[in-house]
């Protein structure tokens, strides 16, 4: 599968006035939409189980919360995309690439500035600071801690003077913020309290959030090396990163199936599996096409998609599990 990355600087006449259609699609690919789900889905479960274990539902702290953990996501995405290119990271060039790996590509196109990408991210950082005091004044301190954990992660995970996603700690970050950080903090805000059940739940998501960042570093091997950003995949090579992919996908299937047979969630849960084949296609696929980024990429997407559908069917199944108590 090899993904053509379509010139959007179209203009008028040939002056320098963009077309509002490619500005939007400019954007659109900054934003990097694809990746923002796996924040979402944990957002959803941690609000469902709580109303599920019989907690009223505050719909309007649940969409602020959607909300919250949407803006934060999108201006990860920016950051992360500005300080790559600063450090030299995702300067490949050309008219293929891997989709889902390597940034949005808008910065080496020179459709967009840094200083363009960070304002925006200021922006969605903004906003995620209102709601975040807002849910805090109305649901309580946890959501201060969590959140300021959360938002921090967001920044400096490659912000200096941490830039843990350059030291070896990217994957881990990940999967505690979209796993325990994000389900927990949703499930709170709805409770008030904390309880095991969500937290072993939001091992799933957290592990398939692991898996997902593994696999997209896979591709980026070379260009990760050279711009210094020394992940687990750039450190021990691509047979360890696919050994660590699906090590991460084995612990997440794992905890769903034994957490669900053993009722520690609900029995429910087991509606998760159907993503099953979807997961053994992406490491086969991943596994045949290591060394070849442009092959890669279905694994990538299929693994996009392992995520959404586990999530979502977790979700259906603490729907059934409210209504069918």
């Amino acid at each position: 599968m090899r993904i053509r990355i379509d010139n959007l600087t179209n203009r008028k006449g040939g002056g320098d006035e963009a077309q509002p259609g490619p500005v939007l699609s400019t954007w659109m690919r900054a934003l990097r939409l694809h990746f923002v789900l796996p924040s979402i889905l944990p957002t959803l479960l941690g609000g469902v189980i709580a109303w599920a274990h019989g907690y009223p539902m505050h719909l309007f702290h649940f969409v602020l919360v959607v909300i919250g953990v949407t803006v934060n996501h999108l201006g990860l995405n920016l950051v992360d995309d500005v300080l790559d290119y600063r450090h030299a990271v995702d300067l490949q060039k050309g008219e293929e690439k891997n989709f889902f790996t390597g940034g949005s590509g808008v910065l080496t196109e020179g459709l967009l500035k840094d200083t363009q990408m960070l304002k925006a991210a200021v922006l969605f950082f903004g906003m995620t600071v209102v709601i975040g005091v807002y849910l805090t004044y109305a649901c309580g301190w946890p959501v201060l801690v969590l959140g300021l954990f959360g938002m921090a992660c967001s920044i400096f995970y490659t912000a200096p003077p941490i830039r843990f996603g350059y030291r070896g700690f990217g994957e881990l970050g990940l999967l505690v913020n979209f796993g325990p950080v994000i389900v927990l903090g949703s499930y709170y805000v709805q409770a008030r309290a904390f309880s095991c059940e969500p937290l072993i739940a939001s091992l799933v998501p957290g592990f398939m959030m692991w898996a997902m960042i593994i696999i997209n570093e896979i591709p980026d091997y070379e260009t990760d090396r050279n711009g210094g950003k020394w992940n687990l995949v750039a450190r021990f090579g691509r047979q360890a990163g696919a050994v660590l992919y699906g090590a991460g996908l084995a612990i997440a299937y794992g905890v769903l199936t034994i957490a669900g047979l053993a009722k520690i969630l609900s029995p429910f849960v087991l509606l998760g599996l159907v993503s099953l084949p979807l997961a053994v296609k992406s490491f086969v696929v991943m596994k045949r096409h290591l060394e070849d980024p442009l092959a890669m990429a279905p694994a990538n997407l299929a693994m996009i998609k392992v995520h959404g559908l586990t999530g979502a069917a977790m979700i259906v199944a603490y729907l059934i599990e409210g209504i069918f108590p």
